[in-house]
């Protein structure tokens, strides 16, 4: 679990100079190195809540890949911000039913700003035995819990159709670099 963190900070630190002049590398490594190790399903579900129950096959499907295509823009994106910080990775924190844990990765800024604690939520997938990180808590705040709050009003107006639908077009969002930073 703490290769997809090493492999990937690894990757962008090599490729940065690639990066600077194509920030649309950031998706290619998100879905190459980050992806594979998260539980798009069981992340997508809890997002949805109980529109998942009431969600046809076919609306799931559609929605599961258009949230991980979502994925693979925020979290580039949000990748885009990497400029070689320094980066710690805890060991794992197993909760008490032995099949989620907990691991942090606290990144420092060399220019001494405070650093940033992302404590990754692993859970032990059912169907094939592999740990996937299934959410991602920035300081406190739950990626979960944050898309069900932004996208209850979608949800409740349009249903996943209409979620899905938007995250498509989000999806498509080109990965900028902010050069103000």
């Amino acid at each position: 679990m703490e290769d997809a963190a090493q492999k990937t900070f690894d990757k962008l630190k090599t490729e940065q100079p690639e990066i600077r002049k194509n920030p649309e590398l950031l998706r290619e490594i998100v879905q190459q190195e980050l992806l594979p190790y998260v539980h798009i399903k069981y992340a997508g579900a809890l997002v949805l809540g109980p529109y998942y129950r009431n969600a046809t096959p076919a609306q799931r499907d559609a929605y599961f890949a258009a949230f991980k295509d979502y994925l693979a823009q925020v979290y580039g994106q949000a990748l885009a911000m990497y400029e070689g910080q320094e980066y710690r990775i805890e060991p794992a924190k197993p909760f008490a039913d032995k099949s989620n844990l907990t691991i942090r990765v606290t990144i420092i800024d060399k220019n001494g700003r405070p650093p940033v604690r992302l404590d990754f939520q692993w859970r032990k997938n059912s169907k094939n035995g592999e740990w996937q990180a299934y959410d991602m808590i920035a300081e406190g705040v739950s990626m979960i819990t944050t898309k069900q709050n932004e996208w209850s009003d979608i949800l409740s107006a349009k249903g996943v159709d209409g979620l899905t639908k938007q995250l498509e077009i989000s999806a498509k969002t080109p990965i900028t670099l902010d050069e103000k930073k």
